[in-house]
């Protein structure tokens, strides 16, 4: 229960002007002072404990007093930005690693023996969908839909798109400035041409959306948010339910098919059978990992298949319509069920892979084998499971790399992706009679160089003695003198794995002679559901425990030393580094937080709020309440402490995590600090929480956190 009480209102105009001062590389001498910020307490009661928010008032967007002060402190931070020497020498090789790259192709769909997917080509802000003959020879590549001949401003992106089964039609979701909102357009392969058929409220931030063709091609089920005259307001990005619509007809006359059961915090997606006559709605329960799956047969019928309790965590069909499904239920790793075609009951299934070593992240079923992804600690293997007689091989890939994306080419033949920290992506054929894959036409290359580099795996040990993996990239002639500059990045939450990936930007610090680390914290999926399970809801402090633990690893070793350590996250990853720093002042010089939560007791109430209680808890449970009271960045900040230099960026479009937390954590922190560097405030508006960036506004946020970090921490541009 949470009780609210107004305090009577006491504005104090706190004023704080860091001062003016010379920087490590040479700041103009005047910084413009920071805009006033009124403290105007509001006191909450959770449980009798008593919690005190000085800046609430800055939790309303629409303010014009908010709006002033948000693009006061944003200017200051560009003017601080902006007269950082090096910045303009970083954002021209940000323009040559990107433009001068190849173009990149991903999400690929195969129909009708077809291939399609998104290209990004530099320097086009938004991505192209695009149709191939072969991937082998790129000569045979049709634009479908160029989105940005559609919206000359970049801001317009497309979020999915799904081929009807004959390959005629494509059903693509478009939404604009980051906000995820997408509607559905109907686009002819052949010409490009739109139908006039648009399905609004298909898709939204968080919960996302989804289409299935029927096997005639003739209509669609489809994903739907209510309607603006069927719920209440605040319930319009919840309750997600299947819909059918046929082409030509009118959205009005579109029948209700399924998901008035399904929970308010729903988020549907389907698959469809490969002869396109079942489909499966799979049903996660918010953002928690707990999914429920309902299947389409060809009668029209729709049959639960699984319960959220199954711990059924992926489901995918067999040639013959069989259904297999990835469950952790007493599995922590992971295990491979199979249900015959005609079979709708999980008792009926056979357990074809059992619990393992590794982890098993994903498969693909095809006509006498199974190809199962696993992680071993965040690099991946793909192994080739005989369905016949129960043999196992692996397939050759990258050393420590990822592999993803695996796609049915038919008989036993597949394509995935694969990466590393040091090789860009490239696309591979694979069939049981080759030796090893063959590359296809889709790679990457670029100007990046990272021959230098090399990539070690050590071990950290966090605060209860558990072994805390990191993969540290560093030059090969690099010594260990306790003096290097170094960002150390983390994530640690939602099973979400630090896996091996190529990242063009990095070549920017390392080629100057910085050092680059990713923590496998716990919240992570790296070592199964009890890794995961380690570090969520009540279990949270473990994550902040274990990449405070690399930190000091990483000091102790001799890499860094604390004011030439920077720690860097976004989203989940975004209170990551904030609630460290709050814990830990002393370790770090500067901190990069994008888009983060910083106030832990009201991320519940934000517009998806709902959809992470699974992931952190809620304020309505004593037990969580007091977990996510005690690491809550925003709650933990004490005055009068020597904070470290920070860089927060938030963008207002952004659904997935307010822009509210990050103007509220630089409020508190730029009245607490003693510190004379800076903590500063990048907004924007028209980036969302980051999907579907424009390609200009990602190389403008790169430049300006690499040139903030290059200041910070001393780091002079070579070759300039």
């Amino acid at each position: 229960m949470v009780k609210r009480r107004y305090s009577n209102l006491i504005i104090i105009i706190t004023g704080l002007a860091l001062g003016a001062f010379s920087a490590i590389n040479g700041y103009a001498d005047e910084v413009p002072e920071l805009p006033e910020t009124p403290i105007i307490p509001v006191t909450d009661v959770y449980h009798g404990v008593e919690v005190v928010d000085n800046y609430r008032w800055l939790e309303n967007g629409d303010d014009p007093a908010v709006c002033n002060w948000s693009e006061a402190q944003d200017a200051y931070t560009h003017r601080v930005l902006d007269d950082i020497p090096v910045r303009e020498a970083i954002a021209k090789r940000l323009h040559e690693l990107y433009n001068e790259s190849s173009p990149e192709y991903y999400w690929f769909q195969h129909k009708s023996g077809e291939f399609f997917a998104l290209k990004d080509q530099p320097p086009l802000d938004q991505p192209l969908l695009v149709k191939l003959e072969s991937l082998h020879d790129l000569s045979t590549e049709q634009v479908i839909l160029n989105v940005n001949q559609l919206d000359t401003t970049g801001l317009t992106t497309i979020d999915f798109y799904v081929v009807s089964p004959d390959a005629r039609l494509v059903a693509v979701s478009l939404s604009r400035s980051g906000t995820e909102d997408g509607n559905v357009h109907i686009y002819e392969v052949a010409t490009g041409k739109p139908l006039p058929d648009v399905i609004p409220r298909v898709n939204g931030p968080t919960a996302g959306g989804d289409v299935a063709w029927t096997a005639d091609g003739s209509g669609f089920y489809y994903t739907r948010y209510p309607y603006p005259n069927e719920r209440p307001l605040e319930d319009l990005r919840f309750y997600q339910q299947v819909y059918y619509h046929q082409l030509g007809t009118s959205i009005s006359d579109d029948p209700y098919v399924i998901g008035k059961e399904f929970p308010r915090i729903a988020e549907v997606e389907f698959e469809t059978s490969p002869d396109e006559t079942h489909v499966l709605a799979i049903v996660a329960n918010g953002d928690g990992g707990e999914y429920a799956h309902y299947l389409l047969d060809p009668s029209g019928k729709w049959t639960q298949v699984t319960q959220f309790s199954d711990m059924i965590t992926k489901a995918k069909f067999g040639p013959d319509n069989a259904l297999y499904f990835l469950s952790h239920k007493d599995a922590s790793n992971g295990k491979i069920l199979y249900l015959p075609p005609g079979k709708t009951e999980l008792p009926y299934g056979l357990t074809l892979v059992t619990d393992g070593e590794a982890v098993i992240r994903d498969f693909l079923p095809t006509e006498s084998k199974i190809y199962i992804r696993d992680l071993v600690g965040g690099p991946s293997q793909i192994r080739m499971l005989d369905l016949a007689d129960g043999s196992q091989e692996l397939v050759p890939i990258m050393p420590v790399s990822s592999a993803w994306a695996m796609m049915s080419l038919g008989e036993d033949k597949m394509l995935f992706k694969n990466s590393s920290y040091l090789a860009p992506p490239a696309y591979y054929t694979y069939e049981p009679s080759h030796d090893k894959p063959l590359r296809t036409a889709i790679y990457v290359t670029g100007p990046a160089d990272f021959s230098d580099v090399e990539v070690v795996r050590e071990y950290a040990t966090s605060k209860d003695g558990t072994k805390i993996p990191m993969n540290i990239m560093r030059r090969k002639d690099m010594k260990l003198n306790g003096n290097n500059p170094t960002i150390l990045y983390g994530y640690g939450a939602y099973g979400i794995s630090m896996t091996p990936g190529y990242d063009r930007t990095l070549s920017i610090w390392l080629d100057n002679g910085g050092v680059y680390i990713e923590a496998n914290t716990r919240g992570g999926g790296e070592f199964g559901d009890e890794w995961y399970k380690a570090g969520n809801m009540t279990n949270k402090q473990n994550t902040f425990d274990d990449f405070t633990a690399c930190a000091q690893y990483l000091i102790d070793a001799g890499y860094t030393n604390p004011s030439k350590l920077a720690i860097r996250g976004g989203s989940a990853g975004g209170l990551l580094v904030s609630a460290v720093m709050v814990q830990h002042p002393d370790l770090f010089r500067a901190v990069v937080s994008h888009k983060g939560v910083h106030d832990a007791l009201r991320e519940e109430l934000d517009p998806n709020g709902e959809f992470n209680i699974t992931e952190w808890g809620t304020v309505k449970d004593p037990a969580q309440f007091k977990a996510l009271h005690a690491y809550s960045p925003y709650h933990n900040v004490v005055d009068g402490v020597h904070y470290p230099d920070v860089l927060m960026t938030a963008d207002e479009n952004d659904y997935r995590v307010n822009a509210s937390n990050s103007r509220k954590m630089t409020a508190r922190l730029q009245a607490a600090t003693t510190s004379e560097g800076y903590v500063l405030l990048r907004l924007s508006s028209g980036s969302g929480h980051g999907k579907g960036d424009a390609l200009s506004r990602r190389i403008a946020q790169h430049a300006d956190t690499y040139a903030f970090l290059f200041d910070r921490l001393g780091v002079d541009l070579r070759n300039q």
